[in-house]
């Protein structure tokens, strides 16, 4: 993650972790994780921190440490039938389809997310209080 966009990696500590699940297909089992800490004030920083592009940043690590692994489930999702989970969840295939172009780089991301952002945020300056 680090050689991808380590800037991505701001405002928040990532920390392995190991954890047993109690159910579902890997129940008692020894799995590896990453935690994301963003409540310590030493590292967490609201403005730095960009969650979306945190796990972006995941799932393109992943796909080039193992392009083979499974990333997108193919399963009706919240009454969906034709499309992937995660193309609904992010409005469209942009983010798997950046994940899975070995060419794609964080500038790519970038420039795709970048006018929408600017338009929320002019959008949404009007309903901020403080």
């Amino acid at each position: 993650m680090q050689q991808i966009a380590p800037q991505w990696l701001a405002g928040c500590r990532l920390r392995t972790c190991w954890f047993e699940p109690t159910f579902h297909k890997h129940a008692g089992q020894l799995c590896a994780g990453m935690q994301i800490h963003v409540e310590d004030p030493t590292h967490y920083d609201h403005e730095a921190f960009r969650p979306w592009r945190l796990q972006a940043l995941a799932f393109k690590a992943l796909r080039r440490q193992r392009p083979d692994y499974l990333l997108w489930r193919d399963f009706p999702y919240e009454y969906e039938h034709d499309r992937l989970a995660i193309d609904l969840i992010n409005g469209g295939p942009s983010l798997r389809e950046w994940v899975d172009d070995p060419m794609a780089t964080a500038g790519d991301l970038e420039e795709m997310a970048g006018p929408d952002e600017v338009a929320w945020h002019e959008l949404r300056e009007r309903y901020l209080l403080y």
